[in-house]
């Protein structure tokens, strides 16, 4: 069975397919519980949280490397690649399609709304006036690009980045829902042995990550992780042979992990392997 991800700017009707999506399959919806099980888990917050997957970055980061966002972002990767190893779920939160990237078995999906409709939708939910819903449906759209372009440089309305564009403009939630239960049943869809490897890696190398940054002796180290069948490779810049020692000590623990490739340097230091 299929994971799907849908990609929509605010008030495009994503939240509605994502219900419709659920009943017609039997799956299940999972949007802001993934942000409060990743706050839970690792202390942070859910305003931080929050702010890391959806508010546009800051000055500050752009200009520097600020770790704080990418270590959020690594949390809520972590708690949803853990939901997604079940398959069967509908994510309808923002950064779904980027966050589970390189599973051939999520269809990721972007819902686009006529921009009167959208007005429409934020008046009624949110009681807004139609000056107030063009300004927060903006506001909301820009946050988002940039926040895209940032943390993966790419476009977010880049077609190539999802398997199917739909436009409620002509199309009705339940034809777009009729459309993408049809396309999580196609071959290319199809949960294979390859497909279902590279979910639990992703979901193994999200959640090293994750306590790596939650860690306070690891924390402040920008490193990359990597995961293969339980074998995990760490790639980084660290200060001395002590916190690559740390670093390997910490991975090894983690439950899953078969064993460890410390590749982290400071200038004078070898690769480590466990």
């Amino acid at each position: 069975m299929a994971i799907i991800t849908i990609s929509r700017g605010t008030f495009s009707g994503g939240e509605k397919l994502a219900e419709c999506l659920s009943k017609r399959l039997g799956y299940t919806p999972v949007s802001r519980e993934v942000i409060l099980r990743a706050a839970s888990e690792y202390g942070v917050s859910e305003e931080n949280l929050i702010t890391a997957m959806e508010k546009k970055p800051s000055l500050k980061e752009r200009l520097a490397l600020d770790l704080d966002r990418f270590h959020y972002l690594s949390f809520i990767q972590a708690a949803l690649c853990e939901k997604a190893k079940d398959n069967n779920i509908i994510y309808h939160g923002h950064g779904g399609h980027l966050l589970l990237k390189g599973v051939s078995h999520v269809v990721k999906v972007k819902v686009i709304a006529d921009m009167e409709q959208r007005i429409r939708f934020a008046m009624e939910r949110n009681k807004f006036t139609r000056e107030e819903a063009v300004r927060y449906i903006y506001s909301i759209d820009t946050q988002r690009e940039k926040w895209t372009k940032f943390l993966y440089d790419v476009d977010w309305n880049d077609p190539s980045l999802y398997d199917i564009v739909v436009s409620l403009k002509k199309i009705t939630i339940p034809t777009a829902c009729e459309m993408i239960a049809v396309m999580v049943k196609a071959d290319e869809f199809k949960t294979t042995e390859a497909s279902v490897k590279a979910m639990n890696d992703l979901a193994l190398a999200s959640k090293v990550k994750a306590v790596l940054a939650s860690d306070d002796f690891t924390k402040n180290f920008n490193v990359e992780v990597v995961a293969d069948a339980g074998f995990i490779t760490v790639n980084g810049k660290v200060d001395t042979m002590e916190d690559v020692d740390n670093i390997t000590e910490l991975v090894k623990n983690i439950k899953g992990v078969k064993g460890v490739s410390c590749k982290c340097h400071p200038h004078y230091l070898k690769d480590t392997v466990l």
